[in-house]
C-alpha cells in the first residue's frame, strides 16, 4: 500500500470516528433531555425556549403546507383560566391541532400557560412523549385538567376523543361528541368560561371510512388501550391502514379554524346550571360555527 493511500484511509478512518463520537454525543445530550422531563410533572415540562425555537417551523408547515387560517384569536381571554373546547379531526395525526397551538403561541407568546390534552397512547413513545410535553401536551385525565386549571392556564380539550376525529370523511361538518360531558362538569365547577374552538379541514386530510368500533370492542381494545375504535383509513403513502398504523402522510388540505365568543355557563343557565344544559349550549354552538365553516368550502382537500 502507497504511503499516500494509507494517509488517506488513516485519514478517512479518523473523521469516521470523529463523527461517531460527536453522534454518541448528540444522543447522550437527547438521553439526557428526556431522562430530565420524564422525571417532571407533566405540566411542569411545557418548555418555553423550545417552544420559541421551534415555533418558525410550526408556523412554516402550518401556513405553507395546510394553507391555515385561524380566526378570532382575540377572543380568548389575555389570562386566566379558560376551557378551549374544539372538535377533534384527522386520526392520529391531528394537523388542525398543531395549526391551532402555532398560531396560540404566536399571538400570546411562549411564555402564556397553554396546555392541549392527548390521549394515553401518544405518551407510551418515549421520543414522541418528550416532543409533545415541551409544547405543553397532557395526558387527558380530569386530574391534569383540573391542575391546569387550578394554575390558571388556557387548556385545549376535546371531548369527542377518539370517537369523532375517525368519524367518517363525510361528516366533516359534524360535532359528534358522543354525549360526553366531562367538559362541561369542569366548566361548571371550576366557574371559568368555555371557548369554542372549531375546526374544518382535518377529516380530509385522508379518507376516513368508519370507526370500527364493533370490532373494537370485540377485541376488548377499550380495556387494554382505552381505545373504543379501530378505523379503516385510506391515505398515502400506504393507501389503506388500521389507526393510521403502520404510518400515514396528512393530505395538504386547507385547515380553517373558528375561534368564537366566551361563553358563561353560569351567567346564560342560572346558578343551577346542570351538565347536561351546558353540553347542549356548547354543542349548538359550535355546531352552527361548523356548518357555517362547511358551507366555505368548494372541494375537498383545496378547501
Amino acid at each position: 500500500m502507497t504511503p499516500g493511500l494509507n494517509d488517506a484511509i488513516v485519514g478517512l478512518l479518523r473523521q469516521a470516528d470523529s463523527l461517531a463520537q460527536s453522534t454518541a454525543a448528540v444522543a447522550s445530550d437527547w438521553k439526557s433531555v428526556i431522562e430530565r422531563s420524564e422525571q417532571l410533572d407533566w405540566l411542569d415540562r411545557r418548555d418555553p425556549e423550545h417552544i420559541r425555537r421551534t415555533l418558525p417551523g410550526m408556523k412554516a408547515f402550518s401556513e405553507l403546507y395546510h394553507r391555515s387560517e385561524v380566526r378570532g384569536l382575540e377572543n380568548i381571554p389575555d389570562d386566566g383560566p379558560v376551557l378551549l373546547v374544539g372538535n377533534h379531526s384527522g386520526g392520529t395525526l391531528i394537523s388542525d391541532t398543531f395549526v391551532f397551538a402555532a398560531a396560540f403561541y404566536e399571538h400570546f407568546g411562549p411564555a402564556r400557560d397553554f396546555h392541549q390534552l392527548a390521549h394515553d397512547m401518544v405518551f407510551r413513545v418515549p421520543g414522541i412523549r418528550a416532543l409533545v410535553s415541551r409544547w405543553g401536551t397532557v395526558p387527558a385525565s380530569p386530574e391534569n385538567m383540573a391542575a391546569a386549571l387550578d394554575r390558571g392556564a388556557a387548556l385545549l380539550v376535546y371531548p369527542g376523543g377518539d370517537h369523532e376525529t375517525y368519524r367518517p370523511s363525510w361528516e366533516s361538518s359534524t360535532i359528534d361528541f358522543d354525549g360526553r360531558m366531562g367538559f362541561a362538569r369542569l366548566a361548571l365547577e371550576h366557574d371559568i368560561p368555555i371557548v369554542p374552538v372549531v375546526a374544518i379541514g382535518g377529516q380530509e386530510t385522508a379518507l376516513f371510512l368508519g370507526q370500527g368500533q364493533r370490532v373494537a370492542s370485540a377485541l376488548r381494545l377499550d380495556k387494554t388501550l382505552r381505545l373504543k375504535v379501530l378505523p379503516p383509513v385510506l391515505g398515502p403513502p400506504f393507501g389503506p391502514t388500521i389507526l393510521d398504523l403502520p404510518v400515514r402522510v396528512p393530505l395538504p388540505a386547507k385547515i380553517t379554524i373558528s375561534v368564537g365568543q366566551p361563553l358563561h355557563l353560569r351567567e346564560k343557565l342560572g346558578r343551577n346550571a346542570k351538565p347536561e344544559e351546558a353540553y347542549e349550549v356548547v354543542t349548538t354552538n359550535m355546531q352552527r360555527t361548523l356548518t357555517r365553516l362547511g358551507g366555505e368550502r368548494t372541494a375537498p382537500v383545496v378547501g
